[in-house]
């Protein structure tokens, strides 16, 4: 809606009343002129034809036309021009006589029923008034009075008028009031205007004077007195504006004393930040002693351990028995697993400085599951605890993440549940949910029947050092690290922890992680052909252990008898009508029921082809004295679906040998590669796996050297290193592709660690794309697919599978399955490689030594890259992780502090590796 001003509101308001005023006026009085006019003309047509017709009688009695023509005649010259005709009819609608004959006379005589009028009658057009006044007759030829006769009617009189004169007068009245109205609105427009400026030029010299104010200005410039209200307006501005002046004179004082305080403040805040500054200083030198502390520190426990996992290692190469190898394994499971706490003390320094990273590797998840169960099963067993786990059969076993880091929050997880749970039973429940086709997440649920936790301190578990009770300390002991920690790595994992539980009545763990799905998948290497439609006989009380083993059993494609109790297993014993060929007993055995298991063992033996315990006991003198009574085979609890399957498996294997999966002779491709590397072992791998796919393949060992083939050879791809001495990749692919034979031919980057933006960075510089390392068949299968005509050779993944091969030396810094999968399945290329880097671990170590001593950070990155790459082929998982950590934060920010923590625990990794291979590392370079 528009708002009007002041001047157009004056005049709108003085107008508009003006013109609907002298509108409703002239229109009053210009229709009463209209009206007064035709009431003349009608009164003059009365007044002409009633006399005629009284004088027209006497002629008409006596028929004497030519008194009658004088008559008409002299009342039309009276009353000329007004009179157009007059006519004289008879009683019969005749026509006598008339004095104007025009053309429209017929007309009036055809349409007029004149006998019918009794008085004077009226009618008009646009043109004419037409009057008719009937002739009376009033005289009578006898004496005797007869009124019907006496009002006989002798004829009519007509009379037309012209209407001329008064159009022109109701003409006339219309225009002189149209004129009147023009008039007032003129005046009421000059009245308006003049009566507006009166409030226009007041109200503008008070605007000036605001706006003046407005800018600051100290003068209004309102010195002239102004009429009426306005004189007050100018008045109050005057007032206002020395008010003003006033106050901004006071609030420039107060002002001035304000800024003398800030200056004040500041050089407070500058001895303050000053001081800030020192303190940061002393908490980063403090930060700096913690992190060195806790390096060395680490270092000085890790070498009494590594002495007892390396005799471990020593005594697994004498003979040993059944028995004494389980032993083994525990101790260096449980020397393992001390290893990762102290490693959790440099994990609690890492969250503290954010510098926490996962490893991306692949891993069966069911493996690891089961190392966890099997190094924490001898806790619960000495506490009389069922331990049980479950894996929803839908679940993934490959999942590429970090296995290590999963395995430390099941840890600490099942260990605060064995630490606070005095009887009863502790379950692991996995599932899982599928995000999309490349990731998962993975869900675990750990619950006790332990003490419970109140709500009141659930939260302070996930603090640092926080724990339910401060008594628990003394009685459990504990540093409160574990769940802080636990959290941390989760949610690295994107995913989340959360605790439900109540006094009383245990405690549910559940967190969630999310999990790539690899590519390549090899097959399942479970004897469980040999089982498929075998009878089994299943007894266990407790119910999640019972479903549990009975989902295994129906995965397998076994025939499942299930019993819950004793009564149940002994009516399947006598009921049944053929031998089960295997029963399954599960038992807490304790010292009190070893007599009732052994009466189960000796009521189905006779039932059964063969018969295995499942007890909740690493004893070997109470598995023996079982398989003394009868039963066949011992395993303890939780159970490995691994050692089941293949203790189950192993009275069949025989019978039903697993068939060799035929190998079908692959085609090469028709295509000619170059491979640019300066690390032998990566070019020597690259090489192998290219063999099996391409015909002809180049390799250089510098960029100069590429460029040298590339002007004489042309290519279908190149695999070209990043970092290379004489010329890097990045001024080869420049070179290659200003001036050579192969200035369209796609050149891949190959790297063992980029960041993000550095690969953008790739493609800028002309490469057509990237492989990560380490690198498998699929990944270069991919690339030639992608940028070859050629189609890439097809290979099935559900039929991968690797050539059986052991390592050649034990060390948990060694996964010898991730190296042959790097080296494509193939055990001779595998120790190769593994060889090639043992060879050159001392003189990695010197070089980094030396680049440490005289802080050469760009010697570190340039030492820490070669290596990186070097173990991205050789299944060393955890050297990969710490070089590429190392690397990763040297490329954001080459400061050596930053990764002292992590240069000493390399450098102690790399040591261990040399003594796990038993190679000296005083240039000692003896064959594994």
């Amino acid at each position: 809606m528009t708002k009007l001003g002041l001047r157009d509101s004056v005049l709108t308001l003085t107008l508009i009343p003006t013109v609907i005023i002298g509108l409703l006026l002239g229109g009053y009085f210009t229709i009463n002129r209209y009206i007064e006019l035709d009431e003349i003309l009608y009164q003059q047509g009365a007044t002409i034809s009633e006399p005629l017709a009284i004088a027209l009688e006497q002629p008409l009695l006596e028929k004497n036309k030519k008194l009658l023509n004088r008559v008409i005649r002299y009342t039309h010259n009276k009353h000329s021009p007004a009179v157009k005709s007059i006519a004289i009819f008879n009683d019969n609608n005749q026509l006598i006589i008339t004095s104007n004959y025009h053309r429209s006379f017929d007309t009036l005589i055809e349409q007029t029923q004149i006998d019918s009028f009794k008085a004077t009658h009226v009618q008009q057009t646009e043109e004419l008034v037409t009057f008719f006044t009937p002739i009376i007759n009033h005289t009578t030829p006898n004496s005797d009075w007869n009124t019907s006769e006496f009002q006989t009617t002798l004829g009519t009189v007509v009379i037309q008028l012209n209407r001329d004169k008064a159009v022109i007068g109701q003409q006339r009245a219309l225009l002189v009031s149209g004129i009147i109205i023009i008039l007032a609105l003129v005046l009421a427009a000059i009245l308006a205007l003049r009566l507006s400026r009166m409030f226009m030029n007041p109200l503008n010299k008070l605007v000036l004077a605001t706006d003046r104010l407005i800018e600051g200005k100290r003068q209004t410039g309102l010195t002239e007195p102004m009429n009426g209200e306005f004189e007050l307006l100018r008045e109050g501005l005057n007032t206002i504006s020395h008010s003003m002046v006033m106050q901004k004179d006071e609030m420039q004082k107060n002002i001035d004393q304000a800024t003398s305080d800030y200056r004040e403040t500041l050089e407070q805040y500058e001895t303050q930040n000053i001081q800030l500054t020192m303190a940061k200083k002393e908490a980063q030198d403090a930060n700096r002693v913690k992190s060195d502390f806790l390096a060395k520190m680490s270092h000085e426990l890790r070498t009494p351990l590594n002495g007892v996992i390396g005799f471990t290692r020593q005594l697994y190469k004498t003979p040993l028995n059944k028995n004494q190898k389980d032993y083994l394994d525990t101790i260096m499971l449980s020397a393992n697993s001390l290893m990762t706490i102290i490693s959790d003390i440099l994990d609690f320094s890492k969250l503290e400085a954010g510098a926490m990273e996962l490893e991306s590797i692949q891993f069966q998840l069911r493996d690891s599951v089961n190392e966890v169960m099997t190094l924490l099963a001898p806790s619960a067993h000495d506490k009389q605890l069922e331990l049980s786990i479950y894996i929803n059969p839908q679940v993934p076993d490959h999942l590429t993440g970090d296995p290590t880091r999963f395995k430390q929050v099941l840890i600490n997880l099942l260990s605060n549940a064995i630490k606070f749970t005095e009887k009863g039973a502790i379950k692991v429940d996995i599932s899982h949910r599928l995000l999309d086709e490349e990731q998962t997440s993975i869900l675990v649920s750990v619950a006790d029947t332990g003490v419970g936790i109140p709500a009141d301190k659930q939260d302070a578990l996930f603090t640092a050092f926080g724990q339910a009770d401060s008594s628990i300390t003394r009685k459990f002991g504990g540093t409160g690290l574990g769940l802080i920690i636990t959290k941390h790595i989760v949610e690295a994992m994107n995913g989340r922890i959360t605790l439900n539980s109540a006094p009383g009545s245990g405690t549910c763990f559940t967190f969630n992680g999310v999990f790539r799905l690899p590519n390549h998948v090899f097959i399942n290497d479970l004897p469980t052909q040999s089982l498929i439609g075998k009878r089994v006989l299943y007894l266990e009380p407790h119910k999640h252990t019972h479903h549990a083993v009975v989902s295994l059993l129906q995965e397998w494609k076994i025939s499942v008898t299930r019993c819950h109790s004793e009564s149940e297993f002994l009516e399947c014993i006598e009921k049944s009508e053929i031998n089960f060929d295997i029963c399954l007993i599960g038992h807490m055995a304790s010292v009190d029921d070893m007599q009732q298991l052994k009466s189960y063992v000796k009521a189905v033996r006779e039932s059964t082809d063969y018969l295995y315990l499942m007890l909740n006991t690493v004893s070997h003198n109470m598995r023996e004295a079982f398989i003394g009574s009868g039963a066949d085979a011992c395993l303890s609890k939780p159970l490995n679906h691994r050692k089941l399957c293949e203790l189950l498996a192993a009275p069949y294997r025989l019978d039903h040998p697993t068939h060799n999966i035929d190998q079908h002779e692959q085609t090469l491709l028709p295509l000619k590669v170059l491979v640019v590397d300066d690390n032998d072992a990566n070019l020597k791998l690259i090489y192998t796996l290219l063999n099996e796919q391409v015909e002809l393949i180049d390799t250089a060992h510098n960029g100069s050297q590429a460029y040298s083939l590339s002007k004489s050879h042309k290519y279908d791809v190149i695999f070209m290193d990043i970092q290379m001495p004489i010329m890097d990749g990045i001024t080869a692919c420049k070179l290659i592709r200003e001036s050579s034979l192969n200035e369209d031919t796609p050149i891949i980057a190959v790297t063992a660690h980029a960041l993000h933006s550095e690969k953008e960075q790739l493609l800028k510089d002309g490469f057509k794309g990237y492989l990560t390392k380490p690198i498998d068949e699929d990944m270069l299968s991919q690339i030639i697919c992608d940028h070859s005509p050629q189609l890439p050779v097809s290979r099935d993944k559900s039929k991968s599978t690797f050539e059986h091969s052991t390592a050649p030396f034990n060390s948990t810094r060694l996964d010898w399955t991730l190296a042959l999968q790097r080296a494509g399945g193939k055990p001779e290329l595998a120790n190769e490689m593994l060889n090639m880097l043992l060879l050159s671990v001392p003189e990695t170590l010197n070089l980094l030594n030396q680049a440490i001593v005289s802080n050469d950070c760009p010697q570190v990155l340039s030492v820490i890259h070669k290596f990186h790459g070097a173990c991205c082929y050789t299944g060393v998982p955890k050297l990969k992780t710490l070089a590429e950590t190392i690397e990763t934060s040297l490329k954001n920010e080459c400061v050596l502090d930053n990764i002292e923590p992590e240069l000493f625990e390399l450098q102690d990794e790399l040591e261990n590796l040399l003594v796990d291979a038993n190679i000296d590392n005083n240039n000692k370079k003896d064959e594994l």
